[in-house]
């Protein structure tokens, strides 16, 4: 098994998670740490576009492992996952941009 793929499996037994789960907490994570490391708002379009990066970045490395091994291509697969990852991240930017839910006061 490859090494993203050995990380994934390991990452989750160790959290309990399913996969489209884990997609989501990664895309959380780098949302807001992204923020927070690089002192970027979360009305800013960086901490996303950190998010897009790893996310592209996540599937591009699978599709590699996928055809190093000969598997199929499942390209609708790496979509649900870009998507699983990209989600809330994207209503977070929404908000912060576009209502005050996410305003200073």
């Amino acid at each position: 098994m490859p090494g993203l793929q050995d990380a994934k499996v390991l990452a989750m037994s160790l959290t309990n998670l399913a996969k489209d789960a884990l997609h989501v907490h990664v895309g959380l994570f780098v949302f807001f740490a992204a923020a927070l490391l690089f002192r970027w708002s979360l009305r800013s379009w960086r901490p996303w576009l950190a998010v897009l990066f790893v996310a592209l970045a996540g599937e591009a490395w699978d599709i590699a492992d996928t055809w190093g091994i000969g598997g199929p291509l499942r390209l609708s697969d790496n979509w649900h996952d870009i998507w699983n990852t990209m989600l809330w991240p994207t209503v977070i930017l929404l908000l912060a941009r576009w209502t005050p839910v996410l305003q200073r006061r």
